[in-house]
């Protein structure tokens, strides 16, 4: 039996009291080597622009490239060019909606509040956070889950498998502090940035903090619930 469940946990991803703000200053990608930066002005120059804090003019400047470019290179998002456009802001847009978000993830209520300690998973704002009935425990964290054609499945699960130190036997990486809750899909830590397109295998990637503090609070059996869609799937 215990071989089985073993097979079954092979993962899919290359993502008391407490409450951790979400922050915007997580693991970058692995650096990119930079191209020459572009002078072309992109569809969402305005919009990255007011991001960064550089002046709105909607016009590409040798600084605004440099500002976007290195955005660009912090997430792994390629081209690395300086171009603003619609997967750059696809990334910034995100953002300021996760921060929106503040420390009320489930005022929608579409996570269950009658489940006690649960893990929730919002795809569509790439949060996750975990709760008991009605009261935050920690997060909402920012997470990386999975691409198009790897999506990250929705629905009420549980926590079926952890192994701490699990590696992939599919894609030969590590997969630290992994938590197993559908079919190979889990929680657990990777060392990119959680907003470095397009996305997992599946799993719910997270930063290293966070992966241990999930480590930390859940346990065998404790529910999940998954819904939403991740944009670009």
């Amino acid at each position: 039996m215990g071989d089985i469940r073993r097979r079954r946990a092979i993962a899919l991803g290359i993502t008391g009291g407490l409450v951790a703000p979400l922050t915007l200053t997580l693991a970058a990608a692995p650096a990119q080597a930079a191209p020459s930066c572009t002078t072309q002005t992109g569809p969402y120059q305005k919009q990255v622009e007011k991001f960064l804090g550089r002046p709105v003019d909607g016009k590409q400047s040798a600084t605004d490239c440099k500002a976007i470019q290195a955005f660009q290179t912090k997430h792994g998002i390629s081209p690395n060019a300086g171009y603003a456009g619609p997967v750059t802001w696809g990334v910034m847009d995100l953002m300021n909606k996760q921060k929106a978000v503040g420390n009320k993830p489930n005022k929608d209520g579409k996570c269950p509040v009658n489940k006690g300690r649960i893990a929730c998973v919002n795809l569509t704002l790439q949060l996750s956070w975990i709760q008991d009935g009605d009261k935050l425990v920690y997060g909402p964290v920012p997470v990386r889950t999975g691409r198009n054609g790897y999506e990250t499945r929705t629905g009420l699960k549980k926590i079926y498998w952890r192994n701490i130190d699990h590696v992939s036997s599919i894609y030969n990486v590590p997969m630290p502090y992994a938590q197993f809750f559908d079919g190979g899909q889990a929680f657990h830590s990777v060392g990119v940035s959680m907003w470095n397109p397009p996305g997992s295998h599946g799993c719910v990637n997270m930063t290293k903090t966070n992966a241990k503090k999930y480590w930390s609070l859940l346990k065998n059996g404790d529910d999940v619930y998954v819904y939403g869609r991740k944009p670009g799937t």
